[in-house]
């Protein structure tokens, strides 16, 4: 849920199933699949819709962690979901929901990088990622990935947190410490779709969502504290807090972003 300096997502993936954990995401984002981005159930609904998913869709999530929001798309749409990511014991919590929520059968789990990814050319019809690509350095490599694997009518939708446009230096500073370890987008995502191949159709600002979502956050992370600190240990739990309450006033002053991006093949 948080997208942290470190993103640990093994260690978060491992602490994400405990009782607490579990009750604070349900809080914050509307689910309990043990997700690591800021995904709340509402943008499933409205961010998400741009997928325009049917029950023969072909879905591929890259950075899919346990399962948020693929699976749920899956059991809304019908569609056949490829769920990709690195930690094993994210794509162990995925394959176990999906048997709980009986889409075993059109779900499938795959252990490989976002920058490689082992799939032939045309695969998937549609593609999404959450609050991944702003995780990573290599971001144009994913792209081009993605839209290797995208067949001609694919669309492709992505949520990202970035600094927002002509900061001074010391704020854009102030975002890149707070936000995920690559925030930085030299020339910006729009830039990067097209030369990734892709022609992007809709950027859709989602900041005030983040701030209220980070809000709903920091009040859980101060309730229940004596579950929290034993799942999450009282420094951690301390400075987790911290960190997202400097993450809300950049937010709310409009310095760090969250946009949802919706592409087609160019």
């Amino acid at each position: 849920m948080s997208c942290e300096q470190c993103c640990d997502f093994a260690a978060e993936y491992a602490c994400s199933a405990l009782p607490a954990i579990k009750a604070l995401e349900r809080d914050v984002l509307g689910s309990d699949y043990g997700g690591t981005s800021w995904t709340t159930r509402q943008q499933v609904d409205s961010v998400f819709s741009h997928l325009e998913l049917k029950s023969d869709s072909r879905l591929l999530e890259v950075g899919s962690g346990s399962g948020w929001p693929a699976l749920l798309l899956s059991q809304q749409s019908g569609c056949r979901a490829t769920l990709l990511d690195m930690p094993l014991i994210a794509l162990e919590h995925a394959s176990r929901r999906a048997t709980d929520d009986g889409i075993d059968g059109r779900a499938t789990f795959v252990n490989a990088s976002g920058t490689a990814l082992p799939f032939a050319d045309g695969t998937f019809d549609r593609l999404s990622q959450s609050d991944v690509l702003c995780c990573l350095p290599e971001k144009l490599e994913m792209l081009r990935e993605c839209r290797r694997v995208a067949s001609a009518g694919a669309r492709f939708c992505f949520t990202v947190i970035e600094p927002a446009e002509g900061l001074a230096d010391s704020d854009f500073l102030a975002a890149l410490a707070a936000g995920p370890p690559f925030t930085e987008v030299p020339g910006g995502y729009p830039s990067l779709l097209e030369k990734s191949g892709w022609t992007l159709l809709d950027r859709i600002d989602i900041t005030a969502e983040y701030g209220d979502t980070i809000e709903k956050l920091v009040a859980g992370l101060k309730t229940n504290t004596t579950e929290l600190q034993e799942a999450y240990g009282a420094d951690e739990l301390r400075d987790s807090w911290q960190l997202n309450e400097e993450q809300l006033q950049l937010v709310r002053d409009y310095t760090l972003l969250r946009f949802a991006y919706v592409a087609i093949p160019a």
